[in-house]
């Protein structure tokens, strides 16, 4: 993909926008995250990357404040997720997997039920609708009908939603599903000039080992629950190579496979659900 790395010169010592510890949480005996470690620093665009099933999205949930956790677990620029929710979620913006535009709706009207849901004032909330619309994009279809719009455009409509409270903190649960190359690059490039603008964080879920490759600045590889590899594309590839005893570098999916193998036993594939959740979501972007 062409472009440049989303952000480059976050600092080792930047603070802290998320931090897990020891996170947990089970559905009945399943555990879906077990003891995951985190911290994702200000102002960098991390990735969570791993096969259907180690958590990832989850581990989500639970820092937007979807899921409940028991205090001391989550924080999100020091607010504690069991405790302070409300603060937690007027500091991010969220774009989930399952398509959250209602297609009966224009793009403006849309991002202005987003706009009303995060409690946007009411003398801010036109001009702010306005502001995220153009920041992706949008701002000549705004007055269409989004069942009109492309894959590409509904991805950047849900962005617009995401952005119109002008979050310190976005997460993106594969953002870029089901799209072509082009509106899968046409969606980061809006991320970045954002991100760029507003040194926002992003926290992101991707199985494009590619899109990770290029705009994330760090990477967790997340298995079972847990993350298993931690550190910059550039790094986990390098320690591959070191490991295997080969002057060849691998590539990011090569890591990937490393960690989590084949990614096809019964305990990583997610549920039924899942599958059809996230073939629902690419059927309707596609």
């Amino acid at each position: 993909m062409p472009g440049s790395p989303a952000g480059e010169g976050v600092e080792e010592g930047a603070a802290e926008a998320v931090t897990c510890t020891r996170l947990a949480y089970a559905f009945g005996d399943t555990k879906a995250v077990d003891g995951l470690d985190l911290a994702v620093r200000e102002g960098e665009v991390f990735g969570l990357l791993g096969p259907n099933g180690a958590g990832k999205t989850t581990a989500i949930r639970c820092i937007t404040t979807l899921l409940p956790v028991p205090a001391g677990m989550v924080h999100v620029f020091g607010h504690d997720a069991a405790k302070e929710r409300m603060a937690v979620r007027r500091l991010l913006g969220y774009v989930p997997q399952q398509l959250s535009a209602d297609s009966g709706l224009t793009g403006r009207e849309n991002v202005a039920l987003f706009a009303r849901v995060f409690d946007v004032s009411r003398r801010e909330r036109a001009a702010r609708v306005t502001q995220a619309l153009t920041a992706v994009g949008l701002a000549d279809a705004a007055d269409r009908l989004a069942g009109t719009y492309s894959g590409g455009m509904v991805r950047r409509l849900e962005l617009a939603q995401a952005l119109v409270s002008a979050p310190r903190l976005l997460i993106l649960d594969e953002p870029t599903i089901g799209l072509d190359p082009i509106a899968r690059t046409g969606v980061w490039e809006h991320i970045n000039t954002v991100r760029a603008a507003t040194g926002m964080t992003v926290l992101v879920t991707t199985h494009y080992m590619d899109e990770a490759d290029q705009y994330c600045q760090r990477v967790g590889l997340m298995h079972h629950g847990r993350i298993r590899a931690l550190g910059t594309p550039a790094e986990l590839r390098r320690g591959l190579a070191e490991r295997q005893g080969t002057d060849a570098l691998p590539t990011l999916e090569d890591v990937f496979r490393d960690v989590a193998g084949s990614g096809l036993d019964d305990t990583s594939g997610g549920g039924f659900r899942d599958v059809r959740s996230t073939r629902r979501t690419a059927h309707r972007v596609g």
